[in-house]
């Protein structure tokens, strides 16, 4: 298929660049798959839109703070985001990396930490070395690093008031395993309320992990989506989610995947020879024309023109109902992207 297919015009104005005050008022589109009918609701209520029995697959990565502002020996402004670590050494972008020689030492968050760009990569990222073991520099980020931020939600580089904010909102309340470098947007509007809604109806949860790395929100640059790679990113599904999935499809209940995330790991789960407890890498990419074989429903939020994420949900609920619906939340003034509102497909 053609990438073009799956573009659409979104005005700035549109893009969300802070959370709502309450992370349950964001506004849901609710669209049906069989009608392509379209529903508005708040997502406080989403617990009337669920039966009992259902299960929501919940996403529990937990977001580093792995962004950091420093300034080299010349005092330049850089930018480095930390995407994993590679033996003793961490992947990472640097901003204003034409600049830096290798070797070269940067001090980050005025002095709380160093590092030394260590090598480029070929495609286009860095390996950077700090001087204290994985363990102290995890830590070290968790007092002084900032949310990394799609670089659609504009922030000061310096003296910004809503870093603290930021901290805490790009993160859902159930974050539990450290590892991304992006949030699994859909699960951002829960609330405990919202939980307690859900389990007075008889809603049950389970969680599994993917660790969001920063190709998720990357729109794709082939012309055909059959040229993409997509980027591979680690995941765990526990013994208990997997037996919870088992359970509820015995019962004929729906399997409700919370995220694009989660429900790439359980179809990718679902080509494996036995379903089961796992850990391991997926780049599955999912196009229209995929067969999803354990996801029932998805909630997600509205995506990026061009990105796999909107791919995958026009695989779930067909790309003319999807785009369609997108027009209609466009129409309506939906909040879009990782701040913004967010949908439910039926």
């Amino acid at each position: 298929m053609r990438v073009d297919d799956f573009d659409y015009d979104l005005p700035r104005e549109l893009i969300a660049q802070r959370p709502l005050a309450r992370r349950d008022e964001s506004r849901l589109l609710v669209l049906r798959r069989e009608s392509g009918a379209i529903e508005h609701h708040c997502f406080r209520d989403i617990a009337e839109l669920l039966a009992p029995g259902d299960l929501l697959v919940l996403n529990d990565t937990r977001v580093i703070p792995a962004r950091l502002i420093g300034r080299r020996p010349t005092g330049g402004r850089i930018e480095v985001l930390l995407i994993a670590p590679e033996g003793d050494m961490w992947r990472a972008l640097l901003r204003g990396l034409a600049r830096i020689k290798v070797g070269e030492k940067l001090s980050l968050e005025g002095g709380a930490l160093a590092c030394t760009l260590a090598a480029r990569l070929p495609d286009g990222q860095v390996h950077v070395a700090f001087d204290l073991g994985r363990d102290d520099v995890m830590a070290a980020l968790e007092r002084v690093g900032r949310a990394p931020l799609p670089p659609y939600i504009r922030r000061p580089p310096r003296d910004d008031p809503d870093a603290a904010a930021d901290r805490e909102r790009y993160q859902t309340v159930y974050a539990a395993r450290p590892g991304a470098v992006a949030a699994p947007t859909a699960g951002l509007h829960f609330t405990p309320e919202v939980f307690a809604a859900l389990d007075a109806r008889g809603v049950r949860r389970t969680t599994l992990t993917l660790h969001v790395g920063l190709g998720t929100f990357r729109p794709v640059t082939a012309e055909r989506t059959e040229d993409h790679v997509m980027h591979a990113e680690w995941f765990e599904l526990p013994e208990a989610a997997a037996q919870a999935v088992v359970e509820a499809r015995a019962a004929g209940r729906r399997v409700v995947a919370v995220g694009t995330t989660s429900a790439r790991v359980l179809e990718t789960l679902a080509r494996q020879p036995k379903w089961g407890a796992a850990s391991g890498w997926t780049d599955l990419f999912i196009t229209p024309g995929f067969e999803f074989r354990v996801t029932d429903a998805l909630l997600t939020n509205f995506h990026l023109p061009r990105s796999t994420l909107l791919m995958l949900v026009a695989a779930f609920a067909g790309r003319e109902r999807v785009l369609a619906a997108y027009e209609e939340a466009k129409r309506l003034r939906y909040r879009f992207y990782s701040y913004g509102d967010a949908m439910l497909i039926l």
